[in-house]
């Protein structure tokens, strides 16, 4: 008796083509990002007519530095498996603190290294919850985004504080390329932050590690990585670019309070999984991140072009969280 597939012609046609565009995917996850883009700024230049101006261009690099640089922090905790939910609050502590101790007569500059110190202290705390009690970075972050969001609040006391210009808002110095297009030293900074973090990540030993140890960390153990010093390391060196973050935030807008960037961790979060790299660790980088935080903020910019609702906004960036997990999920079941 011969069996007979129930599958129609073009299902069995379409089964390979799905297995080769799932290996192109694994091979190249910054593809998925770029055509989310791509398609993004066509749909807003055709239904709008701001989107395209140069002013808006400018407006888009300035809210795109923050959450972008918080997401280069966030895509070292992730590419290991982990999640920082405290990225934004760490942020805000930063930059209150720079702000008081800049106004407690305290020297702009150390105010500001004081800051750096005290960020990259809050990763090195997340990292050694996570290696010496072993406990989940989840339930870790969570709980001193707890701390965090309180701390903040008492700390300002329902005030917010102006910073000195100088040093504090030097990321906001404006210059103009070709006498138009404007930029500020900011995009720079960030530019350099992503460009380092980019050649750690795939050119050093280090960089080997963290996606060994986000893979697979009893396989990356078992070949002489030290799985919890990489793991430590991530959250200092996160800890640190968030510092970097409170500087942008502070060069963008020269006043510090303990109510903003309330949804910067989850917009952070957001920009890492658009940008194809995998919750489930051991994939993704940096070029990608950068794509999915311009994802992130041309979509916020272009429906508040289009006059769309802010509640839709969210409604449209959950659909695209929930489909890149998908597609990630898809793409690893694929390529197992």
């Amino acid at each position: 008796m011969t069996l007979t597939s129930t599958r129609s012609p073009a299902s069995r046609a379409a089964a390979p083509l799905a297995a080769r565009g799932a290996k192109l995917l694994a091979r190249t996850p910054t593809l998925g990002p770029l055509a989310a883009l791509v398609l993004a700024v066509v749909a807003f230049a055709v239904t709008t007519d701001t989107f395209l101006t140069l002013d808006n261009g400018s407006l888009i690099a300035q809210q795109f530095l923050v959450v972008g640089t918080l997401a280069l922090g966030q895509t070292l905790v992730i590419l290991t498996a982990g999640i920082d939910l405290a990225n934004a609050a760490t942020m805000v502590l930063g930059t209150l603190v720079v702000a008081r101790l800049s106004q407690d007569t305290l020297p702009t500059g150390l105010a500001l290294v004081t800051g750096v110190l005290l960020c990259t202290a809050v990763g090195a705390l997340s990292g050694t919850l996570v290696t010496r009690l072993k406990l989940p970075p989840f339930i870790v972050t969570l709980g001193v985004l707890s701390i965090l969001t309180a701390a903040n609040q008492l700390y300002a006391h329902g005030e917010s504080y102006t910073v000195p210009s100088g040093v504090l808002t030097w990321l906001g110095t404006r210059s103009y390329v070709f006498g138009q297009i404007e930029v500020t030293y900011g995009m720079g900074v960030m530019a350099v932050l992503a460009v380092a973090l980019w050649f750690a990540l795939t050119q050093t030993a280090w960089g080997r590690n963290v996606y060994a140890v986000g893979d697979d960390p009893e396989a990356a153990r078992l070949n002489g990585v030290r799985v919890d010093r990489t793991l430590l390391s991530v959250y200092v060196l996160a800890g640190f670019v968030y510092a970097v973050a409170a500087w942008q935030a502070l060069g963008r807008i020269p006043n510090a309070d303990a109510n903003v960037f309330q949804t910067g961790n989850l917009e952070s979060i957001t920009a890492v999984v658009i940008g194809g790299t995998s919750l489930f660790g051991g994939r993704g980088g940096v070029v990608g991140t950068v794509l999915g935080a311009l994802v992130v903020t041309v979509l916020a910019n272009g429906l508040t072009q289009a006059g769309i609702d802010s509640l839709y906004q969210q409604v449209a960036t959950g659909i695209l969280v929930i489909a890149a997990v998908t597609v990630d999920r898809v793409v690893r079941g694929r390529t197992a």
